[in-house]
């Protein structure tokens, strides 16, 4: 399929942002079950996107039950070769205020639940992600949220937790020892699966709270998450749709288009025939 160019992943009612144009409301089959929601393509400023709510519309799927696998396997097979990201983090830095945007650059894994890789079952493969996020469009994406007057941080460590419970005190300052910048459940695994199928990859880490290390700040909440996401929407709304354009025009210079050329371990001939089925999409032009 090439339904779309541009996938973007957040929260619900993001596919009713200004500028879009919706075509379809598309449900996905994958080898890997059902993604989180249906995909709405639409077109903004020229620009064919696919929209996924990550929890599915209502939020009703937690961060440890989301199929991270169908998700990014449903952008590969509308066509995407670039996902952009939004999500709610913590911040694990005095400097890095809540409505502060951060563009993380660099990830720690502290989940336990997930599948987070395509491959197994008769095929090995050994992806490169010493760079998780590809620099580049994280830097059209930053470029945007300046533009748009939000307070941006560039680069930095994104703590990806298992959750679905808030951190520990004991936690929360561990992990400020380690020098990580903010704390979030989602974006680690979007990111491993992404770089396998080739995938550019980058998200816009929206702060709403001090974790619980602060002492001088309230324990983080829901509530307090809420209301510091609605009055980051218009914003981040604004900065992913200005992100659009030039993310579709760029050139695909990076490790993310050709991350599968030489991860392929196993012998073409011992690949299950199922398996080959099943990744054509990803593994295809590599067989």
């Amino acid at each position: 399929m090439n339904d779309a160019t541009i996938g973007i992943i957040g929260g619900s009612g993001l596919y009713q942002m200004d500028g879009l144009t919706v075509l379809d409301e598309r449900k996905v089959e994958t080898p890997f079950g059902d993604p989180s929601d249906a995909y709405i393509i639409g077109e903004i400023d020229g620009v064919r996107v696919a929209f996924l709510s990550r929890h599915g519309r209502g939020h009703r799927l937690s961060p440890s039950e989301l199929n991270y696998r169908a998700n990014i396997f449903g952008f590969k097979l509308l066509g995407a070769h670039t996902i952009l990201s939004a999500s709610a983090v913590g911040s694990l830095k005095e400097e890095y205020a809540p409505t502060d945007i951060v563009f993380p650059h660099q990830f720690i894994d502290r989940t336990r639940h997930r599948p987070d890789t395509f491959f197994g079952n008769g095929l090995v493969a050994h992806v490169g992600f010493a760079d998780p996020i590809c620099t580049a469009l994280s830097s059209t994406m930053s470029a945007a949220a300046r533009a748009a007057g939000a307070t941006v941080h560039d680069g930095g460590i994104y703590i990806c937790m298992e959750g679905p419970q808030f951190s520990t005190r004991a936690e929360s300052n561990l992990y400020r020892s380690w020098g990580a910048d903010v704390i979030g459940m989602t974006n680690l695994q979007e990111a491993k699966l992404a770089r396998e199928a080739e995938i550019c990859y980058a998200t816009m880490a929206l702060v709403t709270d001090y974790d619980c290390w602060h002492e001088t700040h309230d324990d983080v909440t829901v509530e307090t998450v809420l209301a510091y996401l609605a009055k980051n929407a218009e914003t981040a709304q604004k900065i992913l749709r200005t992100s659009i354009v030039p993310a579709a025009a760029r050139t695909r210079d990076c490790v993310c288009a050709s991350a599968l050329q030489y991860a392929i371990i196993t012998q073409k001939a011992a690949i299950p025939e199922k398996v080959k089925m099943h990744l054509a999409p990803i593994i295809g032009k590599y067989l």
